[in-house]
């Protein structure tokens, strides 16, 4: 290759599924032109993160898993140097992907018992097999954030927990469950994102800790992980002082964190990728085309992730960069595609195959999840009160954002009917969505048992839990005897009002359908529950 071509391989621009063909024209031109090293997939231009605040409308595509496959092949016909595809699959391609496989979010499987650590290890696994089979060798995946500030507004449901030593040894298990499926990992997002409160999507978060402070709790993830030679570390984009003479430079433009203290500190030898160099916290620092590309190099990473003006970019870094340092990135770059086997065989997928996930193993899997970190909060012999109550018909059930026929409540029916209600936002049935009306439907029970599926996993406006509906529940808590049910984040917890008086407290990670049904099994079934907050809740 030439000097040019090798630097292109630097380069993993951004690619969208659902893009229109005029896009994918200039990406299959990018290909051939520059020989790019690798692609990373994306939904929709409308799903990219940095995209949240102007309200974009995704258009959601049924279809999406075969035209992943599709474009891949696509893309890889126009590749001189066959290209590393890279995702973001965290809890499986249904991250990126609608209709595929989704397997629980990180914080779940922080609640499962160390011992339970093989489920960890099944989920990478399987969710390495699922890539593998629409022709993506690479998940930028796990996060080995610790996740140690209740108010992040980005990590948060998305990392195993506070536990640094849980968070290290689950990440290892995950990277190895993906490497055994023949697909690289990576630990991200060096040196930590879990003690931060600033979205670095959107702006650039600050770690304030020492030095000393750093190894002890947040590095302690990444550590472990280059003991166990994990294949990529993704380098964040937050400032740590500490680190970098007190100034607030990004970790991802700052070779005192790369190659000071990942390399020659902690012994790293593996490739580094930049987080997105789209996010605003890096993007809009400098005027000239290429140089943040260069800036990014030159700090010490290897793969330049979301990489926007990759002709500009290669340009400043031949003209900058040295060639010792040139190879050295190249090297580790062919190392990992060696390892995932495209350099030596053919690895176009047959256009003709039809994309076939195996649905059923991760429900089974997902059930496993379930049965071992649905976590008890209070317990008060929660099934013999419950089923007093409905044998004096003093029994309700309410189920709030999702309707009466939920899987949890339906699993209930059988052995514990009683009158339902519900109550979601967008809801036209006035009766239904009205906790006025609710409220006084409840008069006549003593007893209600509270299934809250929290809308969503990011703490944004409270989880999207509407002032009224913490006012409703605040009031069921002080007035009848409640036992509550939570499906979602675990941190929304916190913002309901005197949750401490519920006379039953059981919490649920997810909302899919074998977590809803376990979690009513062992309801009628009086199991104890086995899972164990993965992060500290101050209830109100």
């Amino acid at each position: 290759m030439t000097l040019e071509q090798k630097v292109g391989q630097f380069f993993f621009p951004a690619v969208f599924i659902n893009d229109s063909e005029e896009h994918i024209q200039q990406m299959e031109f990018l290909i051939k032109k520059y020989n790019i090293g690798g692609l990373t997939f994306f939904h929709s231009r409308a799903s990219a993160a940095t995209n949240y605040e102007s309200n974009k409308k995704i258009e959601f595509n049924d279809d999406s898993a075969i035209r992943l496959q599709e474009l891949i092949v696509r893309y890889q016909k126009c590749a001189s140097t066959p290209l590393l595809m890279s995702i973001d699959a965290e809890w499986g391609l249904a991250m990126r992907v609608e209709k595929t496989p989704q397997y629980p979010y990180a914080i779940t499987l922080g609640a499962l018992p160390e011992s339970e650590i093989d489920l960890v290890y099944q989920v990478g696994k399987q969710i390495g097999l699922d890539l593998k089979s629409v022709g993506i060798h690479y998940n930028l995946a796990p996060l080995a954030d610790v996740n140690n500030n209740p108010n992040n507004p980005v990590i948060g449901y998305r990392s195993f927990g506070e536990d640094k030593i849980k968070v290290a040894n689950f990440a290892v298990a995950y990277l190895q469950g993906l490497n055994d499926a023949g697909v690289l990992g990576c630990l991200k997002h060096f040196p930590g994102h879990g003690n931060t409160s600033v979205d670095s999507h959107l702006g650039l978060p600050v770690l304030q800790e020492s030095r000393e402070e750093l190894m002890e709790n947040e590095l302690v993830p990444f550590i472990e992980g280059i003991k166990n030679n994990v294949d990529s570390i993704m380098i964040g984009h937050l400032a740590v002082p500490s680190w970098n003479e007190n100034q607030n430079t990004s970790a991802t433009l700052s070779k005192n964190i790369i190659e000071t203290l990942l390399r020659k500190q902690l012994g790293y030898k593996g490739l580094v990728i930049s987080d997105a160099l789209n996010m605003h916290s890096v993007s809009k620092l400098y005027e000239k085309k290429g140089q943040l590309e260069w800036e990014a190099f030159h700090a010490g990473n290897d793969v330049l992730c979301f990489a926007e003006n990759v002709a500009e970019g290669i340009d400043e870094i031949v003209k900058n960069a040295s060639l010792e340092r040139i190879n050295a990135s190249f090297e580790r770059i062919m190392q990992c595609k060696e390892k995932v086997g495209i350099l030596n065989i053919d690895n176009q997928i047959d256009i003709n195959n039809t994309v076939d996930f195996d649905f059923n193993k991760t429900s089974d899997l997902n059930s496993k999840i379930a049965q071992k970190s649905i976590t008890t909060l209070i317990d008060s012999d929660n099934t013999n009160s419950i089923f007093e109550a409905q044998k004096k018909n003093g029994l309700a059930k309410v189920s709030i954002y999702k309707e009466a026929n939920n899987y949890f409540f339906e699993t209930l029916e059988s052995e514990l009917p009683t009158s339902n209600f519900y109550y979601t936002a967008n809801n036209n049935n006035n009766n239904n969505n009205n906790l006025e009306v609710l409220k006084s439907q409840l008069n006549a029970f003593e007893t209600v048992l509270i299934a809250l599926f929290v809308p969503k996993a990011k703490p944004l406006h409270n989880f999207e839990i509407e002032d009224s509906v913490l006012h409703f529940l605040s009031e069921l808590l002080q007035n009848k005897n409640c036992f509550v049910y939570t499906f979602g984040n675990p941190y929304a917890l916190q913002i309901i009002p005197n949750l401490k008086k519920a006379k039953g407290l059981v919490h649920t990670y997810q909302d899919f359908k074998e977590f809803q049904e376990i979690t009513a099994k062992q309801l009628l079934n009086n199991d104890k529950s086995k899972g164990t907050l993965p992060v500290k809740i101050n209830m109100l």
